[in-house]
């Protein structure tokens, strides 16, 4: 059975907090704005919050970009309203659907699946950057540890930011933080979902994060899990070898253990 390892989110909080204003104070980012795209999962809902409890929320802004709609724009608006944070909606399936088609065809190649599939995130952040800029404000990474040891983000596209709040936690920690933040449970606890295709995170990825998160930080799985997930990292450590962003590296944390070789190379390039 895979089971929650224990993780204390105040910790968490303060050492986010910490480094967060550390960093916009050696920046002289006072009185700048943080933009976050609000999809209605767990890591934008979470990274809002941490900006508007440490920041204020009048500093925070919230982008909804779905791609020619978005089944569950509802839980969008719900973390812009249960945050009581600012926010533009920019539908990019327009712009999707021009550059796809000038796409697809050139040279008498048909455009590929995959660059279906991340071309929404590169666009959204696009977006994210172009608000940024017009408002004098900052783009929000809300990546995790757990995507980034298997590579499940799009190069440029929400891997990219200005600062990380989440970077080193897992997914199991992040879901305990947002508990802790006091956050809508249906918003932090709802099946991980890229929204680029069908399949959610663990079913495309053919394992639970729990189960990735305990070998992370324990060690625990057999020989076969670790094998995959070593693999994984390998094949897709480029993404975080290329795109260095700032963010805490939570080395007060007592099950923080940098026993693994993908984990302690993670840790490095964070630093």
């Amino acid at each position: 059975m895979e089971n929650d390892y224990k993780f204390d989110a105040e910790v968490a909080f303060e050492e986010i907090r910490r480094d967060w204003t550390k960093w916009c104070d050696e920046l002289n980012f006072g009185s700048k704005k943080f933009v976050v795209g609000i999809s209605g999962g767990k890591d934008s809902t979470v990274v809002a919050a941490l900006a508007s409890r440490i920041f204020g929320k009048d500093r925070v802004i919230g982008v909804l970009m779905p791609c020619n709609g978005q089944k569950d724009i509802d839980d969008s608006f719900d973390v812009v309203n249960a945050l009581e944070i600012s926010s533009y909606t920019v539908d990019i399936g327009e712009a999707f659907d021009s550059l796809k088609e000038w796409i697809d065809g050139i040279h008498g190649v048909k455009i590929s699946t995959d660059a279906v599939i991340n071309m929404p995130a590169r666009l959204r952040m696009t977006t994210l950057y172009a608000i940024a800029q017009t408002i004098d404000g900052i783009v929000l990474n809300t990546c995790n540890l757990s995507e980034d040891v298997c590579g499940y983000a799009t190069l440029f596209g929400d891997n990219a930011g200005s600062y990380a709040p989440l970077q080193g936690l897992t997914v199991t920690e992040i879901l305990q933080l947002g508990d802790w933040l006091g956050l809508p449970w249906h918003l932090v606890h709802k099946t991980p979902v890229d929204g680029l295709q069908p399949q959610s995170d663990e079913e495309r990825l053919g394992f639970t994060y729990k189960r990735l998160d305990r070998y992370i930080r324990l060690n625990e799985g057999d020989d076969e899990f670790k094998c995959r997930v070593d693999s994984l990292f390998e094949k897709n450590k480029f993404k975080t070898r290329m795109v260095v962003i700032p963010g805490p590296k939570f080395h007060n944390f007592e099950n923080f253990v940098l026993k693994r070789s993908l984990v302690r190379e993670v840790g490095e390039i964070q630093q």
